[in-house]
């Protein structure tokens, strides 16, 4: 009797399992594609606050090149796009996807906008999980802080002064934390590394579609 005790308990702890699994399933996958479909929301409009429309006359979401972890200087996690913002068929601005990953609290996902010149033409963070209060003055939702990088490249200002006031820098930190805008100052300045290390190629003539940057640069050795 007490073994039969055992394996009733036994198959209803296994049935809750499978039970409970199923739940957390569903729920998973009936609001994944919600999640997914405010993030590509989030992404656009950020997009759009740092080459508005009135800058570009193309297709801003379609015309785009694809990098991903690859791109060492971008630290990216996964594929990611490159957006090309052009007026009269010339590239004006490159909308650049770079990954902070020594943030406070980890990964902190940001677009770049880099002007033709070089110059930054916005900064916004995606994603992140940092402190509330604190280290989430990256998001634009919470603090003007990421505009002051607007208008910045490399040399302006120089290399040594890319990081915040507290180390000799020129960008301000936040008060009671330093972490997360290190990185992110950090991670701009890849950006601006990346662009100029890649600039034929990002202000070049639009790419096939589902061409990388690599591939371009093997067809023009070829």
């Amino acid at each position: 009797m007490f073994g039969s005790a055992i394996s009733r308990n036994s198959l209803l702890l296994a049935g809750f399992a499978v039970l409970t699994t199923g739940v957390i399933a569903g729920t998973y996958l009936g609001t994944s594609d919600r999640i997914a479909a405010a993030q590509r929301a989030a992404e656009e409009k950020a997009l759009f606050q740092i080459v508005p429309p009135a800058r570009h006359d193309n297709e801003l979401l379609e015309d785009t090149i694809a990098v991903g972890p690859e791109e060492t200087l971008l630290r990216l996690k996964t594929d990611k796009r490159v957006f090309i913002a052009r007026q009269g068929g010339e590239a004006v601005a490159a909308i650049i996807p770079v990954n902070a990953p020594d943030g406070y609290s980890g990964n902190i996902e940001l677009i770049v906008g880099v002007n033709r010149d070089g110059s930054i033409a916005g900064v916004r963070a995606l994603q992140h999980r940092e402190t509330p209060g604190l280290g989430d003055k990256v998001d634009i939702k919470k603090s003007p802080w990421v505009l002051d990088f607007d208008g910045h490249g490399l040399g302006t200002p120089p290399a040594e002064q890319w990081t915040v006031k507290k180390d000799g820098g020129v960008f301000d930190q936040f008060t009671g934390a330093t972490i997360t805008p290190r990185a992110v100052i950090n991670a701009v300045k890849r950006g601006l590394e990346f662009f100029d290390a890649n600039r034929e190629r990002l202000l070049a003539d639009r790419a096939m579609p589902g061409q990388d940057i690599g591939e371009d640069m093997e067809q023009d050795r070829g």
